[in-house]
């Protein structure tokens, strides 16, 4: 096991995004920092980070929180000015 140093970070993600993370952490019985990380090393290889089981979950928290984004969407998202 290699031992880390984690750094506190103010990163800002889609509402919905974040709802299906969090939610699919803790059905993993992990932290979000943990599943990010995770997705991340698992990318940086080329290899799909979630089997088959997690991806059908991952798609019922998509619906239950209403995400309908995709990679396609990925750098051309636009912010909302926060007056809705």
């Amino acid at each position: 096991m290699e031992i880390v140093e984690r750094v506190q970070t103010g990163v800002r993600l889609e509402r919905r995004t974040l709802k299906v993370l969090k939610a699919l952490a803790e059905s993993l019985d992990l932290s979000l920092g943990d599943l990010l990380e995770g997705i991340v090393l698992h990318a940086f290889e080329g290899k799909a980070p979630f089997g088959e089981k997690t991806l059908k979950q991952v798609e019922l928290l998509k619906r239950v929180y209403g995400l309908t984004l995709t990679a396609a969407d990925a750098h051309r998202l636009k912010e909302s000015d926060g007056l809705s």
